[in-house]
């Protein structure tokens, strides 16, 4: 994982079979956009969060196409049904071929 770049989660330790969840994530990354320059006047390269993933026990929950235009530490909020108990795996790639992910557990009852 590159340096800075903290993925964060917050899903509910349990739920009701069937139930509505909501998930929180949050990724600390600089999004940078390519165009800066360094204090020497070099090119910082471009590093951008291009794409989200959240998928539960193997199945898509979620897959989202961010545009250069995000802003920095992205941050997404959405609900899931939960109908078992299982993982929440969470990923994010970026376009400098880093990928950055994180897993969760919920207990279904």
């Amino acid at each position: 994982m590159a340096s800075g770049v903290k993925p964060r989660v917050k899903v509910p330790k349990t739920a009701a079979a069937g139930e509505t969840i909501t998930i929180k994530t949050l990724i600390s990354h600089k999004m940078e956009s390519g165009q800066r320059k360094d204090a020497d006047g070099n090119t910082i390269p471009r590093s951008i969060i291009n794409r989200f993933v959240a998928e539960f026990n193997g199945q898509n929950v979620i897959d989202v196409a961010l545009e250069p235009a995000i802003s920095t530490n992205p941050y997404f909020q959405f609900d899931a049904i939960v109908p078992e108990s299982g993982e929440f795996k969470f990923t994010w790639y970026d376009d400098d071929g880093s990928v950055y992910d994180t897993a969760k557990k919920i207990t279904v009852s």
